[in-house]
């Protein structure tokens, strides 16, 4: 459904691939907040199992694109966020679709960033959907002498700094609300990442404005995190499908190479690859091979700067 009237002040963007229920308990809590100052554009990412034609028919007044095939996180909010800016959004929202809003989570992220001409922009407070007192980011950070990227509070319960409003050196695209203007300059999420790191280096590139990124506390959702791409029961490679483990590792040697300056990768490299080294450990030990083959893989093109293999996604596996 195309809006024939000017557009509200943000546009949340969802993303669904084959996961019916989790994005449409979004929608309904997106639908349920008392501020209405916004749209949702729903991208169908190739979903096969009719996902998408039920959600429109939930949802007769979102605004529905669909992709035929699966282009990942990166080009699937790319296509939305291009929708944003030529439309005319100020603002642009990413949040997944494996989250619940709380009722007033959009206001008070709005009233920010309006407020604050110094923020480009910002993020709510994220807890855990299965224990709702259980942080899974409380702000996000990156080291750049081990070329690691971080987020505080994870799997912890709230502590006094995880309530404290502050600024960020990323934002997850969990919940990243940003001035749509600045993604003309700073540019969209760099499709050849495909998932993982994209909102880190997205990050990188808006902070070029001289502007900050703040995490709002005030502002709570909850994350059933990494929904669609967990096995419903476990298999002799666990739950994770080995994509994730290869776009981890491949996208994070990837920003050390393109970030970090000759004295910081002296310290990052090692520090990496002994933890690289550790989960290979891992995988044999689990005798998990086709995520060591996998991870190995991933380390191969992240050296090499093979950023054109997706690496095929079986759900199965």
């Amino acid at each position: 459904m195309t809006p024939t009237n000017l557009p509200k002040s943000i546009a949340v963007i969802l993303i669904n691939w084959n996961s019916y229920e989790y994005t449409h308990n979004c929608i309904r809590s997106l639908n349920n907040m008392g501020f209405k100052d916004f749209d949702i554009i729903l991208v169908d990412n190739g979903s096969m199992d009719g996902s998408d034609n039920k959600l429109v028919k939930d949802f007769p007044d979102i605004i529905f694109l669909k992709i035929v095939h699966n282009i990942g996180f990166t080009g699937s909010n790319n296509l939305a966020l291009n929708y944003c800016i030529n439309r005319g959004y100020k603002y642009s929202m990413m949040l997944n679709n494996d989250t619940i809003v709380e009722p007033d989570f959009l206001e008070v992220l709005y009233n920010y960033i309006e407020n604050n001409p110094d923020v480009a922009a910002v993020q709510p407070k994220i807890y855990f959907e299965h224990d709702r007192g259980l942080l899974w980011n409380a702000g996000s950070y990156f080291n750049n002498w081990t070329g690691q990227a971080s987020t505080e509070g994870y799997n912890k319960r709230t502590t006094p700094n995880s309530d404290k409003l502050k600024e960020v050196d990323w934002i997850t695209g969990c919940g990243l609300l940003v001035h749509t203007d600045l993604l003309r300059t700073a540019g969209l999420l760099d499709e050849s990442l495909f998932m993982y790191y994209e909102d880190v280096d997205l990050s990188f590139r808006i902070k070029k404005s001289g502007l900050k990124l703040m995490y709002v506390p005030d502002s709570v959702i909850y994350h059933i995190a990494g929904a669609a791409y967990k096995t419903k029961k476990k298999t002799k490679e666990g739950i994770v499908n080995p994509i994730v483990h290869y776009h981890n590792a491949r996208n994070q040697i990837w920003m050390i190479k393109r970030y970090l300056t000759p004295l910081q990768k002296l310290t990052a490299y090692p520090y990496t690859f002994m933890y690289f080294g550790a989960v290979l450990v891992y995988f044999l030990l689990r005798w998990r091979l086709v995520k060591f083959k996998t991870y190995l893989k991933a380390i191969k093109d992240g050296l090499s700067g093979n950023m054109t293999d997706k690496y095929a996604f079986d759900p199965e596996v």
